[in-house]
């Protein structure tokens, strides 16, 4: 295999970290974060990580570009002016990046050579889970803990999201449609998420045996959910709306509860029968789609903006 398109790949990367690290406008910045996001995804890609490559597109270079540049412009609308950064406090940075960077060289520097791995005892294990891919084993069997604690925490980032809003508008809907929405914008809302949900429940499906998931279909539910609020069709929901936080909920508790039956039919925590291990494991997988979908879009819409009367 040609070493030229790798070496393209990290020299771009490189390029945009740097560029990052030294670009003046806020924007400008995210916009490069993002670009740097779906290279890395091609980085993976070209890796062999399909799953990683994926996650990283969906959420590196996806939601979190969209959380980076809402907060941008929530803060530039109520920025005051401020002088000028202190050669001081630049000093300061770059004295704790440089710090970081010397520390993380030396860890990685100092992985022992063969590195230790459970590779060869998860590939022998995986069949007792019924799963094809090896990153679903992982994520829902071997380190399902791991994963459970994951989705915990996206509830608890939301409710910290929810909290910033006003107590006399706690419980209303976010303000997501623009006061002038492009036709374009409409157009693409009405003919894409058919089509985006359909690729979904795909990239759900396969994930037992090939490379997706629940994170990489969550997101683009999504994101076909933002688009049709983004573009009025459908109205941001109210954050006190019972069925909406049923739905946030429900993935992790379908986890939490299987991973507490696995007490009684397997003899441990977040263990599965060998028999029934991978329907379970779709069940938790269906669910946690619709979950992490919703989560997602609501961290992005971000906190009630409106009473809830309204």
């Amino acid at each position: 295999m040609s070493l030229a398109p790798d070496l393209v790949v990290a020299a771009l990367l490189l390029a945009l970290a740097l560029h990052i690290a030294v670009v003046r406008d806020d924007r400008g910045a995210i916009v490069a974060s993002v670009a740097f996001g779906l290279l890395l995804a091609l980085g993976w890609t070209r890796l062999g990580s399909l799953d990683v490559a994926m996650t990283e597109a969906a959420i590196g270079g996806g939601v979190t570009g969209v959380l980076l540049l809402r907060a941008e412009a929530h803060l530039r609308l109520g920025k005051t002016r401020r002088g000028p950064i202190g050669s001081g406090s630049r000093a300061i940075a770059v004295i704790g990046c440089t710090m970081v960077t010397a520390a993380l060289a030396v860890v990685v520097l100092s992985f022992p050579v063969p590195a230790p791995t459970l590779a060869p005892a998860a590939a022998a294990a995986l069949p007792g889970t019924g799963l094809g891919n090896p990153v679903t084993g992982v994520l829902l069997a071997f380190r399902a803990l791991d994963t459970l604690l994951e989705k915990v925490v996206l509830i608890l980032a939301l409710v910290g999201v929810w909290s910033l809003a006003p107590d006399d508008r706690w419980g209303g809907a976010p303000r997501l449609r623009p006061a002038t929405v492009p036709e374009p914008l409409v157009t693409l809302a009405q003919a894409l998420p058919p089509f985006g949900v359909l690729i979904a429940v795909y990239m759900f499906w396969v994930g037992a045996d090939a490379p997706g998931g629940t994170f990489q279909a969550g997101t683009i539910l999504a994101a076909m959910w933002l688009l049709v609020m983004l573009a009025g069709l459908r109205p941001a929901p109210r954050t006190g709306d019972q069925a909406l936080r049923l739905i946030l909920i429900c993935g992790p508790a379908l986890f939490l509860a299987i991973g507490l039956s696995g007490f009684v039919i397997a003899g441990s925590f977040l263990a599965y029968p060998e028999s029934l291990a991978k329907p379970l494991i779709v069940c938790i997988e269906a669910v946690l789609t619709l979950s992490i979908g919703a989560t997602l879009a609501l961290l992005v819409a971000g906190p009630a903006q409106m009473a809830p009367g309204r």
